[in-house]
């Protein structure tokens, strides 16, 4: 597996991206082969969060042009990643046919890249 900093390089903060995070969806900069499995297991393993739903999307470079020259911007690839607000408790079963239960660990927000509710 590759190593999650190589997978996530960093977070898009606008004004639409911020509005999402109030319905639990975070949106990165990722590498541009990463798949979507990869792209989870890191948010997992980065932020401590878990991760329900991964949406990617390839942006192609826009040509750019300054005076008679022109160029195009890099290609990118982008992922919105939606993460369990409320997560449920685990349960489990005991001898003697009880169950128990405990809460979940996971965080519910990302809050190291500024992000927040």
């Amino acid at each position: 597996m590759k190593d999650p900093h190589d997978i996530i390089l960093k977070p898009i903060i606008t004004e639409h991206s911020m509005a999402d995070t109030m319905l639990g969806k975070y949106t990165f900069v990722v590498a541009k082969h990463a798949t979507k499995p990869e792209i989870g297991k890191a948010c997992e393993i980065l932020f401590d969060v878990k991760v329900v739903k991964v949406n990617t999307m390839h942006l192609i470079g826009k040509t750019r042009r300054m005076g008679k020259t022109s160029g195009k911007t890099a290609a990118w690839k982008k992922a919105i990643v939606t993460i369990d607000l409320e997560p449920a408790p685990e349960e489990y079963s005991l001898p003697g046919g009880k169950t128990g239960s405990r809460a979940k660990k996971y965080k519910t927000e990302i809050a190291e890249f500024g992000f927040g509710q």
